[in-house]
């Protein structure tokens, strides 16, 4: 009886200095360790991609797309539907993305893709204003009319052919943060016009935000809409 008590006594403690010792290791140094080399080696990644206006406020991340539009008239009307600011660069289509220190009247953040194929939609293959409504094609074509509405000014009219995919698809999470040199160079007119700028400064904007693919060879050529709105920010003064 002494013998079973004294080994149970014994497997106990084994157990609690087992548990100290884990716990010491994988609940505290394992996690400092980590951190550390996070922080020293990975500073803006570990922080969130964190991007930062002039004053040192945190705009947002890098990471995640931001929406650019007007206040709604009637910010309890969750069917009045949203229009986007043109002062601002905008971002590519999507049904819900995060809010910013620029624009804080979205704090709705999805995420997800519509799921639909291709061809959904389609007439003989192609996407046209005979699309059934509701469908991808009626939506790409609904976008491109509002493109080519939005970014023709007074000396430039945009050309249907002109507009590029990304400016009329959502991406597969729907929260892309960046979009084409090609949309970024479509819509430089129209944020010059607004904001009362030279082209040639809204495309040195664009010029200087814009992003080779990774390591030379991976991915496409790419702008981040946040980095060029913040920075757009910064040159107007708004």
């Amino acid at each position: 009886m002494n013998n079973s008590v004294g080994n149970t006594a014994r497997l106990i403690g084994a157990g609690l200095r087992a548990l100290l010792v884990l716990t010491v290791i994988c609940g505290v140094l394992y996690p400092l360790a980590v951190t550390g080399v996070a922080q020293a080696l990975f500073h803006d990644e570990a922080n969130g991609s964190e991007i930062r206006d002039k004053s040192g406020d945190v705009v947002g991340s890098s990471l995640i797309g931001q929406r650019y539009d007007l206040p709604r008239k009637d910010p309890n009307d969750p069917e009045e539907a949203a229009k986007p600011d043109l002062k601002w660069f905008q971002p590519r289509p999507s049904n819900g993305l995060g809010a910013n220190t620029v624009n804080t009247r979205y704090s709705l953040l999805l995420s997800g893709a519509t799921n639909r194929s291709a061809d959904d939609g389609a007439v003989d293959g192609t996407c046209t204003e005979a699309s059934a409504e509701g469908s991808l094609c009626a939506q790409v074509v609904a976008a491109r009319e509002a493109v080519v509405a939005d970014n023709s000014t007074a000396g430039h009219k945009v050309r249907p052919q002109d507009v590029p995919a990304d400016a009329v698809t959502s991406s597969g999470s729907g929260l892309d943060p960046n979009i084409s040199p090609a949309y970024a160079e479509l819509q430089a007119r129209r944020v010059a016009e607004k904001n009362g700028l030279t082209l040639e400064q809204v495309r040195r904007l664009v010029e200087d935000h814009t992003q080779g693919r990774t390591l030379g060879f991976m991915g496409e050529p790419r702008v981040n809409v946040l980095e060029l709105n913040t920075a757009l920010k910064a040159l107007t003064n708004s």
